[in-house]
């Protein structure tokens, strides 16, 4: 049985209803208040369960001694995930605040909390087949300079890979000057890599839409074919709303249209990144093909989009892959 760690940021999302938002200085009723799990441990690692309930599932990450925490834990221990590696600190559990408007427009405010304290060393023992790492640009301490690596991630990936574990990054967008100093160390000593086109484009200078607002295959290649560059040594994958693709270290290049959903299909899209990454982590530990893994990955993502939290939307393999002979691929031009 395959074994993945999923590391990084654990986040509770309180989700409050508003009418309308308020100007400065005034008040509005919260009408509802709700909480769903977010960040890349809870979301990948729930997805990845209820898509390969074969596989075991470890967390890695940091969270408070709060009523936060309990309910983080809960949801993922319920889903079979191994929270073994979680540990409490001092600071309290990261959230975030989003405020939900009645035609579904969210605002969040977001706690860091102690997701600011996950460092190398609270991960540095796991063992597994995959190790994945998100999301970088939100994990303070792993994102400091490191003098022999570049960054404290950086030296964590190299430790995985040092014991014979593949290793795999997500990224956030954030814009923030020091975008590619922070990520391009940790390429060096990643298998795989998985991001959107806004992420990939940005980490090495190239557009990846045309004048139109379409995604430009010719672009996408490019920006894939530049993260490898930086020392990625397996495959690049990219995802966006339109379609996938990816480029390994042999030269081989794909690109998958994403689902052709019904109108009123979506009800949110807060995790589907995760849920496409999921979808790629399992192809990883299976050795399937690049095009193989971004349909899964697409299939997966298309059942987040159904749901409006991270995760409910999540189903099996076999469950997910049904929704390709129901709707489709779109239509475009690569």
């Amino acid at each position: 049985m395959k074994k993945i760690a999923i590391a990084g940021n654990i986040i509770l999302d309180v989700v409050k209803n508003i009418e309308t938002f308020p100007q400065k200085g005034m008040l509005v009723n919260i009408s509802e208040t709700s909480y769903a799990v977010g960040g890349c441990v809870c979301n990948t690692a729930i997805d990845l369960k209820r898509l390969a309930p074969q596989l075991e599932v470890c967390a890695y990450g940091k969270v408070g001694r709060d009523s936060y925490a309990d309910y983080i834990l809960n949801a993922m221990r319920n889903e079979g995930v191994g929270v073994s590696g979680v540990r409490p600190c001092a600071l309290p559990t990261s959230y975030s605040d989003v405020m939900t408007l009645p035609n579904g427009e969210r605002t969040f405010f977001h706690a860091k909390g102690a997701n600011t304290a996950f460092c190398a060393d609270d991960a540095a023992a796991a063992q597994a087949d995959l190790f994945h790492l998100g999301y970088l640009l939100l994990l303070d301490a792993l994102d400091e300079q490191d003098g022999e690596y570049g960054t404290k991630a950086a030296r964590l990936l190299a430790q995985m890979q040092q014991k014979g574990v593949k290793t795999s990054i997500d990224l956030v967008s954030a814009q923030t000057a020091d975008f590619r100093k922070t990520v391009a160390p940790a390429l060096k000593y990643c298998d795989f890599a998985v991001m959107n086109e806004v992420e990939g484009g940005m980490l090495v200078g190239v557009e990846p839409r045309d004048q139109n607002g379409a995604p430009d295959p010719s672009s996408l290649h490019r920006i894939c074919e530049g993260i490898l560059a930086l020392g990625v040594k397996s495959s690049v994958t990219i995802h966006c709303p339109e379609l996938s693709c990816a480029a390994d270290a042999k030269g081989n290049f794909e690109i998958l249209p994403s689902l052709a959903l019904p109108k009123g299909y979506i009800a949110g899209t807060v995790g589907a990144g995760d849920a496409f990454c999921a979808g790629m982590l399992y192809s990883f530990t299976q050795n399937l093909p690049l095009g193989e893994g971004m349909r899964i990955a697409s299939c997966a993502a298309a059942c987040n989009l159904s749901a409006l939290d991270s995760v409910s939307g999540a189903k099996t393999l076999a469950e997910s892959l049904k929704l390709e002979t129901l709707y489709g691929r779109r239509q475009i031009k690569c």
